[in-house]
């Protein structure tokens, strides 16, 4: 009789730790599945900033090229322009006084009509330079003001294409890592869930702390990510 009394009153504990631990089971089914909600939610989000910035940054190179191009060419209308003054510029000396003098009047008139205010300005300066320095031919080409003026959307709007696509790569990281953290809270779910269908103690204590632990580690690779909103 002595010896079936302690087995009988172990019976309603050992009934209680299992009831006991299938709670704190459920209340861990239930917080992973909402940790995995959030992290499942939060990766469809930074896939949404992710392609939102590659579209971005894909119209801005778009636009960049654009700007490119139509800098180029009024670069090589630029250099025709000089290439002709420079030509006029030697008639202008000539003995010839109507050679000269015609020259000087289409010197003037392609001036007028073909050289913009920025070239114009190029071409200022790199007289006044070449006036100062005889030894050192300076092209109002190569000024940099000038081609600062001529490609300088194209420089700004390329920056920002490449700090936009760069941004899209950082969202696409940060989608993979929550992504990655899912997955990882996925295996804690199956753990736990196959921990509140065993009926051994031991079994079940094992395969919860093993879930406990994954999960774990992936709330807290979550909570590193930055979060994102609507």
């Amino acid at each position: 009789m002595s010896s079936e009394k302690p087995t009988e009153s172990a019976k309603p504990r050992l009934n209680l730790m299992f009831s006991n631990l299938e709670l704190v089971i459920a209340v861990l089914l239930g917080l992973v599945s909402i940790a995995t909600a959030y992290a499942s939610f939060q990766a469809a989000l930074y896939d949404s900033q992710m392609a939102g910035a590659y579209t971005k940054g894909s119209t801005q190179s778009t636009e960049a090229e654009s700007l490119y191009l139509e800098a180029n060419q009024q670069f090589l209308e630029d250099t025709q322009v000089w290439n002709r003054l420079a030509e006029l510029d030697i008639e202008k000396d000539s003995t010839d006084a109507a050679i000269a003098a015609d020259a000087t009047g289409k010197y003037d008139t392609l001036t007028f009509q073909a050289v913009s205010t920025d070239f114009a300005a190029a071409i200022a300066r790199a007289d006044a330079e070449n006036t100062a320095d005889a030894t050192v031919y300076h092209s109002p080409l190569d000024d940099e003001e000038y081609q600062s003026t001529l490609f300088g959307g194209y420089s700004e709007t390329q920056a920002k294409s490449v700090a936009t696509i760069s941004q899209g790569d950082e969202y696409n990281s940060l989608s993979d890592r929550l992504t990655l953290n899912t997955v990882l809270m996925s295996i804690s779910l199956f753990l736990l869930g196959i921990a509140a269908l065993v009926r051994q103690f031991k079994v079940q204590l094992v395969l919860m702390s093993t879930g406990v632990v994954i999960f774990l580690a992936a709330a807290a690779l979550t909570a590193m990510i930055p979060y994102v909103g609507l």
